[in-house]
């Protein structure tokens, strides 16, 4: 996901610190694969202020059928009992870092649990998304953190609608 795992820009949070050997014996190749956070950290508690961050992404783990020990999770992670509870923390938590307006993407494979479901752990409203994958099972969902009054953003919205009628006529 990451174009530069190391920008400056970032802070990567993962509950693991580790590194797989993986045999794919269909491919006739091993494949390595590492968890490397810049802080240890359970993202149900995550170890920050209020308001820090503009930009959350927000990649929790997919699979539940997978098996804690199968390729999935120890690539991804994996959807332990309390699965749902966790998620919902998941997003309170990101909501609670993120500065008011901030962005949070959220990312989600909807093979085992579709997304409609997802939607029922939080009380945020997604802005706008994009499905993604050579089957289109994975989502980049945007919800906006909501500060501003219901009417204040009516009248933001509708002024932005004013503004792009004028560019068109």
């Amino acid at each position: 996901m990451w174009f530069d795992k190391h920008d400056a820009r970032t802070v990567f949070v993962d509950k693991r610190c580790e590194r797989h050997e993986m045999p794919r014996p269909k491919r006739g190749t091993t494949e390595f694969t590492e968890t490397k956070p810049d802080i240890i950290c359970d993202f149900t508690a995550l170890p920050f202020q209020n308001d820090v961050f503009s930009l959350v992404v927000f990649d929790p783990p997919h699979f539940e059928r997978s098996g804690k020990q199968g390729y999935l999770a120890k690539k991804y992670g994996w959807l332990s009992a309390g699965w749902r509870e966790m998620l919902r923390d998941g997003f309170s938590e990101g909501f609670r870092v993120l500065r008011p307006e901030g962005s949070l993407i959220f990312k989600w494979t909807d093979t085992e649990t579709p997304v409609s479901e997802i939607f029922k752990l939080t009380s945020a409203k997604p802005l706008f998304g994009h499905k993604s994958g050579k089957q289109q099972h994975t989502h980049w969902i945007c919800f906006i953190k909501q500060v501003s009054t219901e009417p204040v953003q009516k009248q933001l919205i509708l002024t932005a609608t004013a503004e792009i009628t004028k560019l068109t006529d």
